[in-house]
């Protein structure tokens, strides 16, 4: 039977992930922090050797915005080698080469020391969660007037869509930079506020902010969305549907 670590096996993706691998007939490990017995922070490295003994795959899922996803990288890397993992799946987002972001800039980079390991490797890049922006959407209705980035647009995918893609990826042999994986729809932020607000029975005025920088400029130029690869299924209009459903 096939062993596959995933790392960040306890957050969003991670745990459908390994969800989907375990029904496929998959044996999987789950590292996180503070999951028992592979509870490894990554960016220390401790007791990663042991996580990796006897691993086949390793669906790297693991990442904070905060920093140190550079160095958790090596350090998984390295293990990787020492056990003889044999393919190793990245996930990583649409347009870390386009927008100057610092934690774009970070995956970008991680990719290159995937790509770099000597390990058969995979890279898949997808547009931003439905999550996320859900997440993003709500703290900015905490206001009495929602600010929005003017001119920005933004592709959301169905996290569930990714972890299927993920785990197909995991299972099959190392492929690469594999094409990338966008949400059905380009939708204007205003149009993803409004359909936050009706799902939720918020009322927020809107306010279009113009803001500045090279990231913002990068964001503008559309640099995160690929509408060639609208592979998602799910809109954010049924992903807000099924978060509020008595309102849907």
């Amino acid at each position: 039977m096939t062993t596959i670590l995933v790392t960040g096996g306890t957050g969003t993706l991670g745990r459908l992930v390994t969800e989907r691998l375990r029904a496929d007939g998959a044996e999987v490990r789950v590292l996180s922090r503070h999951s028992q017995p592979y509870a490894v922070d990554l960016r220390e490295g401790t007791g990663l050797a042991a996580a990796v003994d006897g691993v086949d795959t390793v669906v790297h899922c693991a990442s904070s915005p905060r920093g140190g996803d550079e160095q958790a990288a090596r350090h998984l890397i390295e293990a990787a080698r020492q056990a003889g993992v044999r393919h190793l799946v990245y996930i990583s987002i649409v347009g870390v080469d386009r927008v100057p972001l610092g934690y774009y800039r970070t995956k970008h980079a991680v990719e290159g020391l995937i790509e770099e390991s000597g390990l058969g490797w995979t890279v898949l890049r997808t547009t931003q969660f439905h999550d996320l922006v859900l997440q993003l959407l709500q703290g900015l209705a905490k206001l009495p007037v929602m600010p929005l980035p003017a001119g920005v647009s933004d592709q959301p995918i169905e996290v569930a869509e990714v972890a299927a893609r993920l785990a197909e990826l995991a299972t099959g042999a190392p492929a690469g930079r594999v094409p990338d994986m966008g949400g059905p729809e380009v939708r204007t932020f205003p149009e993803l506020a409004r359909t936050y607000l009706r799902a939720s029975g918020r009322r927020r005025p809107l306010l279009n902010v113009r803001l500045t920088g090279k990231a913002y400029r990068g964001f503008r130029a559309g640099g995160h969305l690929v509408p060639e690869r609208a592979l998602g299924k799910v809109t954010f209009e049924q992903f807000m549907a099924g978060r509020f459903p008595a309102r849907g």
